[in-house]
C-alpha cells in the first residue's frame, strides 16, 4: 500500500479519504418496506419481476426484523419498495435504528420531523410529459407534485432514471430540479416492459453519458453523478471486467443460488441480503430475481461494484481519485458523511482524476 500512502499525501485525496473512513464499516442490505405502491410505472423492476408476490409481514414481523439485523451487525438499510412513504410508521422505526437510504416517487412528503437526517431519492423519468406518461399514464403531473413536496428540502436528492433516447430532456429536468433547492443522482433507464425505441437500452447510452458530463460541467455543485461512474455504468466495463452477475458485489449471501457466483474468485459484500416485504424472504439481489442482468444499470448496484475494486485503481493517482471521488459521491449522497462544505466540496471532487475516453458497449 505504498502507493496508497504517496496519493494520501495529496490534501484533498487525504480529506476524502479520512472523511470515508471516519464513517465505519458499512454492513449493508436492502428492504421492501411494503409491496404495495400509489403507481404502476412502466418498466419498474419491482412488478416487472413480481416481487410483490412475496406479500408483505406485519408490524410484529418487522420487530422481529430489527432485532435480527442489529444481532447480524446491519447498520445500513436501502429502504425501497412498493413505496415506503405509504408506511411511515414502519420507515420511523427503521429510521430510529438504523442509517438509511429511502427511495420514494415522491407523492407523499416524507415529514422532516422525526426524519431530519433521512436521505430521499426522489425518482424522475424524465420531463412532466415523458415522467407523466411513463409512470402515471399521462393522467397526473407527478413531476409537479413532488417537486412542491421537496422545495427547499436539503434531504432530497432526484432519482432521474433516463432513457437512451431522451438525453435532449435531460438539460430541461436537471435545471428544475437545481431550481427546486435539491440535487441531482443519476440512473439508466432499463425498458423491463419492451417498449423499444428511445427507450430501448441496447441503443446504448452515450448521448445520455455526454449530456451528464455537459451537466457535471454546468452544475458541479449539485451533480452527484462523477465522469467515471458515468463512464462506468454506461459502458458496463470496469478494467478487464464486463458488468453482469459474476461481478455484481449484491447478491444475497444466504442464498443458495448464489453460491456458484460467491465461490468465483471476484469480490462481493459478505453481509449484504436484498430481504423481500414480507420481511423473511430474500431475493437474488436488489433489482432482479430472474432477469438478465445486461438489463442492469442500477446505479447503486454499481456504486458498490467500484467500491469494492480499490486495489485496481492503485496504477496511478489519477485512477485512484477516479475511485475516491465516486465512493465519496456515495458516502455523500447516503449522508454517511457529514461535509459541510456542500456545493464547494462537491466541485472540488468533480475536479478530480483524468478524462477517460468512453468505451461504449452493447450491454
Amino acid at each position: 500500500m505504498s502507493r496508497l500512502k504517496e496519493y494520501l499525501s495529496d490534501p484533498l485525496l487525504r480529506l476524502l479519504y479520512e472523511e470515508i473512513r471516519s464513517a465505519g464499516p458499512v454492513r449493508s442490505v436492502s428492504l421492501d418496506l411494503t409491496h404495495v405502491c400509489n403507481l404502476r410505472c412502466k418498466g419498474c423492476y419491482y412488478f416487472e419481476e413480481g416481487m410483490d408476490r412475496a406479500g408483505e409481514g406485519s408490524d410484529l414481523a418487522l420487530e422481529n426484523w430489527i432485532h435480527q439485523e442489529l444481532e447480524r451487525g446491519t447498520n445500513f438499510v436501502t429502504v425501497v419498495g412498493g413505496e415506503p412513504s405509504l408506511q411511515l410508521t414502519r420507515l420511523k422505526k427503521l429510521y430510529d435504528h438504523f442509517r438509511l437510504s429511502v427511495a420514494s416517487n415522491g407523492l407523499i412528503r416524507i415529514p422532516k420531523e422525526g426524519f431530519e437526517n433521512l436521505p430521499i431519492g426522489i425518482s424522475i423519468w424524465g420531463t412532466k410529459y415523458t415522467d407523466s406518461k411513463l409512470r402515471a399514464n399521462g393522467r397526473r403531473d407527478l413531476f409537479g407534485e413532488a417537486l412542491r413536496n421537496y422545495a427547499g428540502d436539503e434531504r432530497a436528492f432526484w432519482y432521474y432514471t433516463v432513457a437512451p433516447g431522451h438525453a435532449e430532456e435531460i438539460e430541461t429536468v436537471v435545471e428544475q430540479c437545481i431550481r427546486n433547492g435539491n440535487r441531482v443522482l443519476f440512473n439508466y433507464y432499463s425498458d423491463l416492459s419492451g417498449f423499444g425505441g428511445g427507450l430501448d437500452y441496447r441503443k446504448g447510452f452515450q448521448d445520455v453519458a455526454e449530456e451528464i458530463d455537459r451537466m457535471i460541467d454546468r452544475y458541479p455543485g449539485r451533480v452527484l453523478t462523477t465522469r467515471y461512474f458515468n463512464r462506468v455504468v454506461t459502458s458496463g466495463r470496469l478494467y478487464d471486467m464486463n458488468w453482469g452477475y459474476d461481478v455484481c458485489t449484491n447478491v444475497s449471501v444466504n442464498l443458495a443460488q448464489n453460491q456458484f457466483r460467491m465461490s468465483n474468485g471476484q469480490p462481493y459484500n459478505p453481509h449484504f441480503r436484498a430481504y423481500n416485504a414480507d420481511f423473511a424472504s430474500t431475493r437474488r439481489c436488489c433489482t432482479g430475481t430472474s432477469r438478465s442482468c445486461d438489463s442492469c444499470f442500477d446505479s447503486w448496484e454499481h456504486f458498490s461494484w467500484i467500491m469494492l475494486h480499490m486495489k485496481k485503481h492503485l496504477g496511478s493517482q489519477d485512477e485512484f481519485a477516479n475511485w475516491l471521488g465516486t465512493v465519496f459521491m456515495f458516502y455523500f449522497t447516503t449522508r454517511l458523511v457529514k461535509n459541510s462544505d456542500g456545493d464547494a466540496i462537491l466541485e472540488k471532487v468533480h475536479r478530480l482524476g483524468v478524462n477517460h475516453e468512453y468505451e461504449w458497449a452493447s450491454k
